[in-house]
């Protein structure tokens, strides 16, 4: 295996990477046709494997405190994506990924990173790559009517709601997680480098 720096002719393969290894994740319909291009300096890695791209990560990183992050002090990169192929999976591709990743922010200056994520088993990774729990709130999907018509009324004539997506950031989460069908604590993490 190999890591290195994303190319743009690693494109489809960063994209079929991504959507394969997100299929079986909370994340499973936040599906990119392509790349996604950042507004900041990034840190853009893939794992390579007899030319097939099975693993990723992607952190957009601040030149300016407070431009990417919202967590802490300093200087900090946001941890955009990472994913490994299913196929891949349990060889310490991401693992490997993060600590070059890691390496890189370091040498640039970052202080930290800064994840957002929603699955048990995802957080339980951070956590032994020895990520805090710094905070968290809900996403909430209502993509049924009763869902919809208790939350969403439209005022324009003929236009009827279908799906919408929210963040809860109240007290009441337990009463918001039995009123809708889909919903996930997304919580962030931060890991001090410096």
């Amino acid at each position: 295996m190999k890591i290195r720096k994303y190319s743009v002719d690693d494109e489809l393969g960063w994209v079929r990477c991504r959507v394969l290894s997100f299929l079986d994740t909370a994340y499973y319909d936040n599906v990119f046709s392509e790349k996604e291009k950042y507004e900041n300096p990034s840190i853009e890695l893939v794992a390579v494997i007899d030319n097939e791209i099975v693993g990723l990560i992607d952190i957009e990183y601040e030149t300016k405190e407070g431009a990417v992050c919202s967590r802490g002090k300093g200087i900090g990169g946001m941890i955009w994506h990472v994913a490994v192929h299913p196929d891949f999976r349990r060889r310490g591709i991401g693992k490997k990924l993060l600590l070059k990743a890691e390496e890189m922010s370091k040498d640039i200056g970052l202080n930290r990173l800064e994840a957002w994520t929603r699955d048990y088993w995802v957080n339980s990774w951070y956590e032994a790559n020895q990520f805090e729990k710094v905070e968290s709130y809900l996403h909430v999907y209502l993509d049924q009517k009763e869902e919809l018509k208790s939350v969403l009324k439209s005022e324009v004539p003929k236009l009827y709601p279908v799906q919408a997506f929210a963040h809860y950031l109240g007290e009441d989460r337990e009463c918001v997680k039995s009123k809708f069908k889909r919903v996930h604590e997304c919580i962030c993490f931060v890991k001090k480098l410096i």
